[in-house]
């Protein structure tokens, strides 16, 4: 009986490591999809005004992007995001995720700004309660207020026609 302990142990550990490097983290599922989006209080990247980031949704399809300066994934999907602001009809919301105002300023300054308001968050308390753990992270909310999908990388041309704009032409999001 000894002598199976150890094997036992092996077999459990080897399974559990195969099944870990095998998962994709970009699919993993999120608690929030189809329930509200939490009722957080942000501030307003511009004024320092506090609100609830829910209040600011203008019942209309919203997307909620987490991006910072920092993250070499947020400047590559940031091209996309200049498009969709450009090209779609949807509210885009900036999430600035642990950063710092001046840095994300000289972002914006020199790629542009594609969203319609950004909340500051340099602490990240509110990339905690989102469930962010790397960024961009994108979040696709219906007039409801309630988040329908939630993507976990960069939004690329590929991405974004297959994932999202199904979920934005069904009935109950539009």
């Amino acid at each position: 009986m000894k002598k199976l302990i150890p094997l036992i142990t092996f077999i459990a550990i080897s399974i559990f490591l195969y099944l870990s490097l095998n998962s994709n983290p970009r699919e993993l599922p999120s608690p929030l999809i189809d329930k509200a989006f939490p009722d957080i209080e942000v501030e307003d990247f511009y004024t320092g005004e506090v609100t609830s980031i829910r209040d600011t949704f203008s019942n209309n399809t919203t997307l909620v992007n987490v991006w910072a300066s920092w993250c070499t994934t947020c400047r590559a999907e940031h091209k996309m995001l200049m498009n969709i602001a450009r090209d779609v009809p949807i509210q885009l919301i900036g999430l600035n995720y642990k950063d710092t105002r001046e840095d994300a300023n000289k972002t914006l300054e020199f790629m542009g700004n594609p969203f319609d308001l950004i909340v500051f968050d340099p602490k990240g308390k509110a990339g905690l309660e989102l469930g962010v753990y790397a960024t961009p992270e994108t979040f696709l909310v219906n007039q409801q207020g309630v988040i329908v999908h939630k993507h976990i990388g960069e939004i690329t041309q590929a991405v974004w026609t297959q994932e999202f704009l199904p979920r934005i032409a069904k009935k109950n999001i539009q």
